[in-house]
């Protein structure tokens, strides 16, 4: 993988402080993985520069389960992301179904 520009790297941290308050008040608000998955969709969007109506799916169906959001690049399956609530406290467990997966 080839090195960030400066430009980039900017435009990133940049997007990524946009959205610490708005985080920062989900957590605060107690919001559910529903709205944490907005907020995340919105970031793709917003701060990584993916197309939410053509890149960003929603609930993608996946060996008889679902994942919360998958990434399509010209149509083809690039990344699955397990979203969970703002609050919730990690303890990485929920990376078993996602290795389940694939």
């Amino acid at each position: 993988m080839g090195a960030i520009s400066k430009r980039v790297a900017e435009r990133l941290v940049a997007g990524i402080k946009r959205y610490q308050p708005i985080l920062a008040d989900a957590k605060a608000r107690d919001v559910g993985e529903a709205d944490t998955v907005t907020i995340i969709k919105d970031m793709l969007a917003d701060v990584f520069g993916y197309d939410k109506y053509s890149e960003v799916t929603s609930e993608h169906s996946i060996r008889g389960t679902y994942c919360d959001l998958a990434l399509k690049i010209d149509g083809t399956l690039q990344t699955l992301i397990e979203v969970k609530c703002v609050i919730h406290r990690h303890r990485f467990t929920f990376l078993e179904p996602a290795r389940q997966r694939g």
